[in-house]
């Protein structure tokens, strides 16, 4: 009979610290089950934000304009690549205006988005890498009733330096990100909206 796998405290302690960030209103929050196979350990979370969100748990986020994935890896052998025992996966996806898809400095604007969520919130990284993607479908034949979606996806991975298991700097900085992903303003910061007067 197999043995039981026990869950390092360090690890549940980890998970507990990212759960327990209340992210802004704006934003739902989701528990995920968390990719098997990819370490010993794993946890998984999902963050959406809708222009039109009224952050009171009644929007409907089936279709959302910005929503994205955050992952952490734990493996307590360590691994190289990693240059720890633990590592961040995140993917994020924001709906885009077809005209910004052409701004060669969109890249470049996407990736700023987390590394300014790192700075504003405080977290600890290292080995940070990632990609960004612009991407545009249009459909045929019968699905040409769908509106075209031109996309921005980000991926990345860092490991935290926090050796305390801590981790809510990060989920706090990811959730800053899928915020500036859907262009909502910083926090305190209200919107000029048109009188209809």
């Amino acid at each position: 009979m197999p043995e039981a796998i026990i869950t390092p405290p360090l690890f549940r302690r980890a998970a507990a610290s990212l759960a327990a960030v209340r992210p802004r209103p704006e934003l739902v929050v989701r528990d995920l089950d968390a990719p098997p196979r990819l370490a010993p350990f794993s946890w998984a979370t999902s963050v959406e934000a809708d222009i039109g969100h009224r952050g009171d748990g009644t929007d409907d986020l089936d279709e959302p304009d910005t929503s994205g994935r955050l992952i952490l890896l734990h493996d307590p052998e360590g691994q190289e690549k990693w240059e720890g025992t633990f590592r961040f996966v995140c993917f994020v996806q924001a709906r885009m205006e077809p005209e910004q898809l052409g701004d060669e400095m969109l890249p470049q604007v996407g990736w700023s988005w987390l590394t300014d969520a790192f700075a504003e919130s405080g977290a600890g990284h290292t080995a940070l890498s990632g990609t960004v993607t612009q991407t545009s479908s249009v459909r045929f034949g019968g699905m040409e009733a769908a509106p075209r979606e031109d996309d921005v996806e980000l991926r990345a991975s860092w490991s935290p330096t926090e050796s305390d298991g801590e981790f809510g700097r990060h989920a706090a900085a990811f959730c800053a990100l899928v915020a500036s992903a859907a262009g909502l303003p910083p926090l305190g910061i209200r919107t000029l909206s048109r009188s209809s007067g």
